[in-house]
């Protein structure tokens, strides 16, 4: 069986063209119509990548990023937003969501937005274990920790520490970053970046606001640091 997938949308008709899309790319879907059926199926069915609409009856897709984060952290999530959603679009990233597409959209793109987001949680080659100033990553078992204390990250989260571990004090753009993830630039989409960062930041820096692992390049993009340890 392939990978699991959960759609959530109020609009039936939505729900039944992506079941549909991604059925045939060979993923198991699962559906839910609001948020609080939506997170029972998510704690039943474990999927691997959810989809969600932000605006939904019971429970919104913030409520419901905020708590599926907290049960399931390895999870990914893309959102569906209007274009008028921008506010919502960007509280969604910082609460951990890894991508969103905008309606009215190609069902097309979304799989092919699955297959990339889902693709930055698998393990490359190698190598398989980075370390720098205290961090440790382990592609093989998708482990994080600082100073021995383990780092529940997103699919993204991970595959831009990874980046960026892989090249201790090499400023990468937003651009480089992106290709990283492997998304698909499109209108705004590299600005996602810095919310993706300011999340890592929450999870890995003492004091977020002075960061000492990763950097801001002004003008330029990031970079990680290796602090002394203490």
């Amino acid at each position: 069986m392939g990978q699991g997938i959960l759609v959530v949308d109020d609009e039936v008709q939505i729900v039944r063209v992506l079941r549909g899309y991604l059925e045939q790319a060979g993923y198991r879907v699962a559906t839910a119509y609001d948020g609080e059926e939506a997170l029972y199926a998510a704690r039943q069915e474990q999927p691997d990548l959810v989809i969600l609409d932000l605006q939904m009856p019971k429970m919104d897709g913030l409520e419901f990023t905020r708590r599926i984060r907290m049960e399931q952290p390895h999870v990914a999530i893309i959102m569906l937003t209007a274009r008028v959603e921008e506010m919502d679009r960007i509280v969604g990233l910082e609460l951990g969501a890894d991508d969103y597409v905008t309606k009215p959209f190609s069902p097309r793109e979304v799989v092919a937005r699955v297959r990339a987001v889902l693709r930055r949680g698998q393990a490359p080659s190698a190598p398989a274990v980075l370390s720098a100033g205290g961090l440790t990553l382990d592609r093989d078992r998708r482990e994080v920790t600082r100073n021995g204390t383990h780092v529940n990250l997103t699919p993204t989260e991970f595959e831009l520490l990874a980046t960026l571990m892989g090249a201790p004090r090499r400023v990468f753009s937003r651009a480089d970053l992106l290709d990283a993830m492997k998304g698909t630039t499109f209108e705004a989409y590299e600005r996602t970046v810095d919310a993706h960062i300011r999340n890592l930041r929450r999870k890995l820096e003492p004091d977020p606001a002075q960061p000492e692992y990763i950097v801001t390049v002004r003008g330029v993009g990031y970079r990680l640091e290796i602090p002394e340890l203490p």
